[in-house]
């Protein structure tokens, strides 16, 4: 089979993934191996590739907002068969026995694998999934634009929840990428009312299609406090500016696997029960509520496909932010 690998973190500039060939993996017990349609680009993605997360395994096919179909079950295998269409998201598998596990907080498992990052991902044409790990998709909804809810529609979610935002609250989301895009449109269904913070005037135009009640640059004033918050650019800085605007007992989660140093915090700003949060991955829950959601508003996602083989140039558009929504390539 295909795949793009990557054999050393360099920057996304210098084209770390190289194309290879590889043997199509074998599903074992419990497991079932998709024919990759596609798979969504995402930040951490670039994290891997670059370096930016400590990598505990090279050569590796990254990837982990993958949509596929069956065509090989493991022994054991009862919920799926060979034609479903599934998606696998980041959370790869869990030890299923520690103290987070049996409290719905196996995001949190020591024991955690995740795809493309522990086990080869969805940069290929076939990919291995342990049945717990993968979901049923919504019909009526193509492969490419169902890529981005598995892992930037599920962390918003948690991001949400995290963030302790109620209906008819005001929300602010700080960076507008494939995630942002995804979350505002929860945010909206919940009642909230969205200020969108970035730099980019076409973001802050899909932004304002998508409902926000407003939409400006970081250093500006919104109309009014913030109840809550999500940041999701990897800008530590961003944090003070977040609380800067955040009302007394405001809560801001932090929706990056990493982030660029925190500035030291003047206490004042964190002073009056405000609480500053990190979202680490994401649960099962997550991802079936997610799903849900994404027929029951319905969530549109706005993607931008790219031919398997310009990974490389479509992660540095991501990197530099030069498309609207998510970038999906186009596997199969």
């Amino acid at each position: 089979m295909r795949a793009l690998s990557v054999n050393s973190a360099r920057p996304i500039e210098d084209h770390p993934l190289m194309l290879i060939e590889l043997p199509a993996p074998i599903p074992g017990p419990g497991e079932l191996r998709l024919r990759v349609q596609a798979c969504g680009l995402c930040r951490t993605d670039l994290h891997i590739i670059e370096g930016d997360l400590p990598l505990p395994t090279l050569p590796i096919v990254p990837g982990h907002q993958i949509v596929g179909i069956v065509d090989q079950v493991g022994e054991g295998v009862t919920h799926f068969q060979a034609g479903d269409r599934l998606g696998v998201p980041w959370l790869y598998s869990t030890c299923g026995r520690c103290a987070f596990c049996w409290r719905d907080q196996e995001n949190l498992c020591d024991a955690a694998r995740f795809t493309g990052y522990h086990v080869n991902g969805g940069y290929a044409e076939f990919v291995v999934a342990p049945e717990t790990s993968a979901y049923p998709l919504p019909t009526g909804i193509s492969s490419a634009h169902l890529a981005p809810l598995l892992c930037a529609g599920v962390i918003g979610l948690r991001a949400l929840r995290l963030s302790e935002v109620r209906p008819g609250e005001r929300l602010g989301l700080y960076g507008f990428g494939g995630s942002a895009h995804i979350t505002i449109q929860v945010a909206v269904h919940w009642g909230c009312e969205v200020y969108v913070f970035t730099r980019s005037e076409a973001h802050c135009a899909l932004a304002r299609q998508l409902g926000a009640h407003w939409a400006g640059r970081v250093e500006d004033d919104p109309p009014g406090l913030l109840d809550s918050a999500v940041i999701f650019a990897p800008v530590g800085g961003l944090v003070q500016q977040a609380l800067r605007v955040l009302r007394k007992g405001g809560t801001i989660a932090l929706a990056g696997i990493t982030m660029s140093p925190i500035p030291e915090l003047d206490y004042a700003l964190l002073y009056q029960e405000r609480t500053v949060r990190s979202v680490a991955n994401s649960t099962r829950q997550d991802v079936r509520d997610l799903l849900r959601l994404a027929v029951d508003i319905p969530i549109r996602t706005e993607v931008r496909v790219f031919p398997f083989e310009e990974a490389n140039h479509a992660l540095q558009l991501l990197k530099q932010s030069r498309f609207n929504g998510a970038g999906v390539l186009a596997i199969s």
